[in-house]
């Protein structure tokens, strides 16, 4: 796509309504990222959302780095830029603002209640992310029982997480899923 200011004001737009609802990082709002950049917009492939998504997590820094891969793919590093601070603008300003109120009602009960009730809606919105990075990347049979194998062993052992992603890396690399 070209770097045009549909381009831009559609990235702005775009990233910058969705931080708004990113409770938990930008990798709560992975399947709406996903729904608009794929979907919506064909910005990218499912392949390419999988394999950028991949690349995010394991450069180092901030998991909105997402959405600056996305920025890049559509317009350059402009589209980077403008993607990047569409979706941590809004958010930061919004956090700021709520902090100032709660801050100032210090023996009040609604921060916690606030706090108490965002945890199960980040649960949710990380769950639905990981369900939707899953169906975007297994392509094979073999690939959604690791999966979901891992996905088991994370919930039910405490085993490091690292080492599952270590093994389904070799795994992948191997030629076996």
């Amino acid at each position: 796509m070209s770097s045009g200011d549909t381009s831009l004001g559609s990235l702005a737009a775009t990233f910058g309504l969705m931080s708004l609802f990113a409770i938990g990082g930008a990798n709560a709002a992975v399947p709406e990222i996903h729904r608009v950049v794929v979907d919506v917009h064909h910005w990218l492939t499912d392949r390419q959302f999988a394999d950028a998504y991949a690349i995010a997590q394991l450069s180092p820094g901030p998991n909105v780095l997402i959405v600056t891969l996305i920025g890049y793919q559509v317009a350059g590093v402009l589209g980077a830029m403008v993607a990047t601070l569409s979706m941590c603008g809004p958010t930061a300003a919004l956090a700021y603002v709520v902090s100032r109120v709660l801050g100032r009602s210090s023996h009040s009960p609604w921060p916690a209640i606030i706090q108490a009730a965002l945890v199960p809606l980040s649960i949710g919105l990380m769950t639905a992310s990981g369900l939707v990075l899953a169906i975007t990347s297994d392509r094979t049979l073999g690939a959604a029982l690791l999966t979901a194998l891992v996905a088991v062993l994370a919930g039910a052992t405490r085993l490091n997480p690292l080492w599952l992603l270590i093994a389904g890396g070799v795994l992948g690399f191997a030629g076996v899923v």
